[in-house]
């Protein structure tokens, strides 16, 4: 099973990783060079901001996705939808949608229904609008609790037409029954190995509920201490100290669990990111290759020339 890593860069009160986008840029060359699949895009400045780092971001990479973290409650979904089919045409199909139930700063709190699962309902409203305006091919009229919709149509749609990545997260009933019927990829709470074993159980047994167990992948978010620890949990990510070969073995129980995305934070010095990259990413990868290679496939015995002595 192959594993995946993302890289998600920190913030500072300095802009942080996308304040100076010409040495960023040097950044996403060594991220890919690296072995990250895709960068995570959260700045807080907001989603018009994160759109454009996207944009730079796909220009300036090859292979390098994106995703792209957005709020329902910033943008009308007609506006959205064809924004995201513009920049998923102009990185080739390599952007995906990240849809927190947070908005991304204080300025956008303003808009934010009242109520968890009002935050959930529109969510889930937003995201079939999405989905259909990235698939229809003709225009529609939608009336809904927290969206109206004339005429609604994006006439160039993205590679992905509807099937665009969308990756949702959340522990309550109300966000895994919307995880369940949209997400690609579900985004873990931070825990022990046995504490994700229950989350992975149960976001599948929503996605079951609508035949798409089988569709979604898992992620976790994993803050890295390269020099060692010692300041307040983070409680978003598991936290992991040491070196690489320390962080690789750290991750073992995780990959066991299925899952095929590691988020990582904590590593935004170019010297870290080569580091991380260069070993732990290899190692990690050598680590589960070995260990599948002692399963004992099925037919392996019965193929074996022992066994066709045994059987004549």
């Amino acid at each position: 099973m192959p594993i995946e890593f993302t890289h998600v860069p920190g913030k500072a009160a300095n802009g942080g990783f996308f304040y100076d986008f010409a040495e960023t840029a040097t950044k996403l060359s060594l991220i890919e060079d690296a072995g990250f699949r895709r960068l995570v895009v959260d700045d807080p400045a907001g989603l018009l901001t994160n759109m454009d780092i996207a944009a730079q971001t796909l220009d300036r990479t090859g292979s390098l996705e994106v995703v792209l973290t957005h709020w329902a409650g910033v943008i009308e979904p007609t506006v959205a939808a064809r924004q995201l089919a513009a920049l998923d045409r102009r990185g080739g199909g390599r952007l995906s949608l990240r849809m927190l139930s947070e908005p991304l700063e204080d300025s956008d709190a303003e808009a934010r229904p009242v109520g968890h699962s009002v935050v959930w309902q529109r969510i889930d409203e937003y995201l079939v609008l999405l989905k259909r305006l990235w698939s229809n091919d003709r225009p529609f009229d939608h009336e809904g609790a927290f969206y109206s919709v004339r005429g609604g149509f994006v006439p160039r749609k993205g590679p992905h037409g509807a099937d665009l990545v969308i990756r949702l997260g959340g522990q309550s009933g109300t966000a895994l029954k919307v995880a369940g019927r949209h997400a690609d990829v579900f985004e873990l709470a931070a825990g022990s190995p046995d504490e994700v074993r229950q989350l992975i159980e149960r976001a599948r047994g929503a996605a079951a509920e609508h035949g798409r167990a089988g569709r979604l992948r898992f992620a976790l978010p994993v803050r890295i201490h390269a020099d060692g620890w010692s300041g307040t949990p983070d409680h978003k990510a598991v936290e992991i100290a040491g070196p690489p070969a320390r962080i690789a073995l750290a991750l073992l129980p995780y990959a066991a669990l299925g899952i095929e995305e590691f988020m990582i934070s904590g590593i935004d010095r170019p010297g870290e990111i080569a580091r991380i990259g260069r070993e732990t990413i290899t190692l990690l990868a050598n680590s589960l290759a070995r260990r599948e290679a002692e399963i004992p496939q099925p037919g392996a015995f019965a193929s074996s020339p022992f066994a066709e002595r045994r059987i004549g």
